[in-house]
């Protein structure tokens, strides 16, 4: 679990978060959707420490990352898994380098034992066989599968994902939204990904969070979303067309 206390963050004189305050589950997929702007980004940065908020406080389970001296933010930095918007995955390794890279940096086991664990990883997300092959080898969607086997592979308490789906097509969008969910539910991580993709938000998203203007407007359960009055929701979530076709069939089936 991740809670959040009234999380304010500032660059010069404009004030991006403006006293964020909520929870993110564990063994849940947390979505934090927004349009641009709303400070999506800047509010993942401050959970995995990448930006202090001004005000506010951050809590990993029941103790504030304010509160924890070098050591235990050091823990805590390899307990978190993260997938990048871009795969981020090293263009001058080989998928088998890329995986074990966060098991160099953060384990001292031998090398035998970490590629066993990167074949673990690569077998968990459908990827057998490719441990050789360069990034630019593979396709896009097996690109974002590497980066969740490697996101994974220290075995993390928190899943951080940001815009996992950018630049896949709807196909692969899926498989790699599902996968997310699966693994968060396999292994009981906190799992947060800031999306603004919609299919996403109707796949996975067992707690949402909406922010506009740097505040939290609305939360609740991809179920909710057809049940709320709340107007920026049906403002932000409506203009899709994927969800008029949706709303049209539930409300054909009443």
């Amino acid at each position: 679990m991740i809670k959040i206390e009234n999380i304010k963050k500032s660059f010069g004189d404009e004030e991006i978060l403006k006293g964020i305050t909520t929870t993110f589950e564990k063994g849940k997929t947390n979505l934090i959707i927004g349009q641009s702007g709303s400070g999506k980004t800047v509010m993942l940065k401050c959970l995995i420490g990448l930006f202090q908020p001004e005000e506010g406080r951050i809590y990993y389970e029941d103790k504030a990352i304010q509160d924890m001296n070098d050591d235990e933010q050091r823990t805590l930095r390899e307990e978190i898994g993260m997938l990048f918007q871009g795969g981020a995955l090293f263009d001058s390794m080989n998928i088998e380098d890329n995986v074990m890279f966060p098991l160099r940096m953060f384990s001292s086991q031998k090398k035998s034992e970490m590629l066993t664990r990167v074949n673990e990883v690569l077998k968990r997300v459908n990827l057998e066989n490719v441990n050789k092959k360069f990034p630019a080898e593979i396709s896009g969607g097996m690109q974002k599968r590497v980066s969740i086997a490697r996101a994974i592979v220290n075995n993390p308490k928190y899943l951080f994902c940001d815009e996992p789906n950018s630049g896949l097509d709807p196909r692969t969008a899926t498989v790699i939204d599902n996968l997310i969910q699966e693994i968060t539910h396999e292994y009981n991580i906190t799992t947060i990904v800031v999306t603004h993709d919609m299919n996403s938000v109707m796949e996975i998203g067992e707690n949402i969070v909406l922010l506009k203007n740097g505040l939290l407007v609305w939360q609740g359960t991809k179920e909710d979303i057809f049940k709320t009055d709340n107007e920026d929701v049906t403002k932000f979530v409506y203009s899709s067309d994927l969800f008029k076709k949706i709303r049209d069939i539930q409300i054909s089936e009443q």
